[in-house]
């Protein structure tokens, strides 16, 4: 006996209209990596090599916002052969690494795409990360960033770093774009 056909499935996530308004324009991603798109411990073997975790939450993410035109960018304090593997496979080709000075990397990140603050949104956790979150369009972290960060997000994840804060970013820019329920759609078929 067949099983009967279930409806399609209705999107649950939304977001408040100011947010979305605000992440209309967005057409580039800018995110931090410790403590954004990992948990920010850091794993160190023996050897003195760099461990990171990363979620597939936010790899899936990353990777559907490319499908919507939105280019994902990292600036980051740090490089590791894992940070730049798991960029690779996600097809991420935007990316400053080991700079301490945040601001002019994604200025130079900007001045490649010929777009500027107007067009950015940035996801950051630490005080490294304030002069391009002061600047962007869309300003968010996650929930465990360090209080003056979360003093000035325009949004604060519901998932934590590492564990889909970064997705949750990437669900709204994609709701903002009008190309989440569709997307979804696609997805359950």
């Amino acid at each position: 006996m067949n099983a009967p056909a279930m409806s399609m499935p209705r999107p649950v996530q939304h977001f408040a209209p100011e947010l979305l308004l605000r992440a209309q324009p967005v057409k580039v991603l800018l995110l931090d990596v410790d403590g954004v798109l990992t948990d920010g411990g850091l794993y160190f073997t023996e050897a003195g090599e760099t461990i990171k975790r990363f979620h597939t939450l936010d790899g899936h993410g990353i990777k559907l916002l490319q499908r919507a035109g939105v280019t994902p960018a990292v600036v980051t304090g740090r490089d590791s052969a894992a940070l730049r593997l798991r960029l690779q496979a996600l097809g991420v080709v935007h990316a400053r690494f080991g700079t301490e000075d945040k601001r002019p990397a994604a200025e130079a990140i900007l001045d490649g795409l010929g777009l500027g603050w107007d067009a950015a949104a940035a996801v950051g956790d630490d005080w490294p990360d304030l002069p391009v979150l002061r600047r962007a369009a869309l300003a968010t972290c996650p929930p465990g960033a360090h209080p003056e960060v979360l003093a000035l997000a325009h949004h604060v994840t519901q998932r934590p770093a590492g564990a889909g804060a970064v997705r949750e970013v990437c669900d709204l820019l994609l709701t903002a774009r009008g190309v989440y329920a569709g997307l979804f759609e696609e997805a359950c078929q």
